[in-house]
């Protein structure tokens, strides 16, 4: 309260100095009157723009594999190896036309000759029909970018997890800052790619900056109190992941074409793209450590802000992760965010190849996945505290279950949308199974700040790191051995509702869980039933004297 005294903020505060409301314009003020609003939206532009120079190549996947020179046509050239089960499978969507111009043999080996009649003046083989780029699942090329997929999602794990000790150590300031320049200098390197090692290298070490997603919930938990926190921290999160959504449009539509189309190479055309959220990404970063605090009264964190009185070590996550509540809980962000981060790496380029959409539309059909972070993870955030309000801790669990139910729904049905198709059915089962994604994020970062309070910055590490678990998951076992283009999508449904199903395993005493009240609650309950029967069995018992008295006197 001396410290509210001395200090007044431009947010209306609680007694620990955190903001009791989020007024997303209120942006004015010095950095000591308006802290919490500079924090929300450095973690929040830092963070979309991570994600933009994180997913940066995704779109751009087919273009780098051309460079690379590992597409099915350019290692075996169809005129020289016509027999090629990419060439045999393939039917262009926009013409009807197969590359077996009379189909394809009993045994799928070879394309059927054609008739006797025509024989000596047609050829069995259509190669005008294949794209610049044959890349179908099975093949080096498709594998190289698989494997590039999982790097990139992989690296980050082992950055979220170490970040719970460098956020106490260090802060979310210049935490925050270093991920930007370290991502800076490796998206910089990308225009460098040449071959498939360097390219799996280079996605591996931008994937370090996905981490920054952790600062941007630990920051908004420090400057938020819990009647917002869970609106906060969906609503910085949610309008981060868009850059996801925004980079599979800006870096094809915005940069790649339009320079390709105004005579530049598309070989050169891509490699100067990657430069531009390089620079953003390296701006940001300076601008981070000199307009925004760690904390509402202080400059630099200090642990025991959220009531910690040990110093960081490794034992903690030790101690974090003996409760199970936590390992559901991470488990259950890799259904959400991992499934995001995977449809971020798959959907360019499936409706690149499956659907055989042209570059623009590809990007923009799956941008719209990415875009529904613009409310989509906030909605999340605002049903949990609603239903918090409401009904108490049991709200936020049930809108954690009820999202991520409707998520596996929505994920099993896009597995069943063929490309026989027209496009809008996809892209509107993209769009609700997008809606509930985000939302489920937004929700599990509403019960993050209960989960363990005094062991915040390690429980949101570990959480946030088991979002890209869920991505190396879904790439290793599930997109990467299987080459249907439809079934891994199906079956990824099938992991997200096995880890929705266990919501009934978050239980706490003080909070209770799904099906229980708080234990005081029901002590308090029964408190109150025993007074009301000793009442009632004293009122009896006076009934039965008076009774008894008049009885005597008659």
């Amino acid at each position: 309260m001396a410290i509210m005294a001395r200090q007044k903020f431009r947010c209306a505060v609680d007694e620990n100095c955190k903001s009791i409301e989020l007024p997303l314009w209120r942006i004015g003020g010095s950095v000591r009157q308006n802290p919490h609003m500079r924090a929300f939206w450095a973690s929040t532009i830092s963070f979309f723009l991570a994600f933009l120079g994180w997913f940066a190549l995704a779109p751009l996947a087919l273009d780098v594999a051309s460079s690379m020179g590992i597409c099915e046509n350019q290692k075996f050239p169809p005129a020289d190896w016509p027999k090629q089960a990419a060439y045999l499978k393939f039917k262009n969507l926009n013409t009807n036309l197969e590359y077996c111009e009379y189909g394809r043999a009993d045994d799928e080996v070879d394309c059927n000759d054609p008739p006797a009649a025509t024989y000596a003046t047609s050829s069995k083989y259509r190669p005008d029909v294949l794209p610049e780029c044959v890349c179908p699942g099975g093949t080096e090329c498709s594998t190289v970018l698989g494997n590039a997929n999982v790097a990139a999602v992989a690296s980050t794990i082992f950055v979220r997890v170490t970040l719970g000790t460098l956020l106490e150590r260090f802060g979310p300031v210049n935490v925050q800052a270093g991920l930007m320049w370290f991502g800076a200098i490796w998206v910089a390197v990308g225009g460098s790619i040449s071959a498939p090692w360097n390219y799996t290298l280079i996605r591996f070490f931008i994937g370090c900056t996905g981490a920054t997603f952790v600062t941007n919930q630990f920051w908004c938990s420090l400057m938020f109190a819990p009647n917002v926190v869970g609106t906060a921290n969906a609503t910085a999160a949610g309008w981060g992941n868009l850059g996801g959504g925004v980079t599979q449009i800006f870096m094809m539509v915005v940069l790649f074409l339009p320079m390709k189309h105004s005579g530049i190479p598309a070989d050169t055309a891509w490699r100067i793209a990657l430069q531009v959220p390089a620079v953003l990404l390296l701006i940001t970063g300076v601008c981070l450590k000199l307009l925004c605090w760690d904390l509402p009264t202080g400059k630099r964190f200090d642990p025991s802000a959220i009531g910690k009185t040990t110093k960081p070590s490794l034992w903690d996550y030790v101690e974090v992760l003996k409760d199970f509540r936590v390992v559901v809980m991470i488990f259950q962000y890799s259904a959400c965010f991992g499934t995001e981060l995977a449809m971020n790496n798959q959907l360019a380029t499936h409706f690149r190849s499956y659907f055989q959409m042209d570059a623009a539309s590809a990007s923009t059909l799956a941008g719209c996945f990415g875009l529904m972070n613009l409310f989509a993870r906030s909605l999340g955030g605002i049903s949990s505290d609603l239903l918090f309000s409401k009904f108490g801790f049991r709200g936020r669990l049930w809108a954690q279950f009820i999202a991520l139910l409707m998520e596996s729904i929505f994920l099993f049905g896009f597995g069943c949308v063929d490309n026989t198709q027209p496009w809008y059915v996809a892209l509107g089962v993209l769009i609700c199974f997008s809606l509930f994604v985000q939302m489920a994020e937004g929700t599990s970062y509403g019960i993050v700040p209960f989960l363990n309070p005094q062991q915040l910055a390690v429980v949101s590490a570990l959480v946030g790191a088991g979002g890209n678990l869920g991505a190396v998951i879904a790439g290793v076992c599930i997109y990467g051995p299987i080459h249907d283009p439809l079934l891994p999508f199906q079956i990824h449904a099938g992991y997200v509702l096995f880890w929705t199903l266990l919501s009934p395993c978050y239980y706490w005493p003080e909070h209770g869980g799904m099906f229980h009240s708080p234990r005081a609650k029901q002590e308090q309950k029964e408190v109150k039933n025993t007074v009301e029967a000793k009442e009632l069995e004293a009122t009896e018992i006076k009934v039965f004297d008076e009774g008894r008295d008049g009885e005597v006197n008659l």
